[in-house]
């Protein structure tokens, strides 16, 4: 994760901005009272699926094993039913 002074990221905000879109790499702000992370849009949401599918019982486990199973043995996505 890299760093920067709230003072500099200030300054360079929408460059900070594109960098942590395009290498998905955390940048910590450091304040005189307060740091802070800036991530982007999509690494947050990929946060909050995980933090949400964890909270379900059973679902690590579950997906844990899932992924253990050789693709031949599973069933087309066309014959899920959602």
């Amino acid at each position: 994760m890299s760093t920067i002074n709230i003072t500099n990221a200030r300054k360079d905000l929408y460059n900070l901005v594109e960098a942590v879109n395009m290498f998905h790499e955390p940048t910590l702000i450091v304040g005189k009272r307060a740091n802070a992370v800036l991530i982007s849009e999509s690494d947050w949401s990929a946060i909050q699926e995980t933090l949400f599918l964890d909270a379900i019982p059973g679902m690590t486990k579950s997906i844990l094993e899932g992924a253990k199973e050789s693709l031949d043995d599973c069933i087309s996505e066309d014959k899920v039913s959602w």
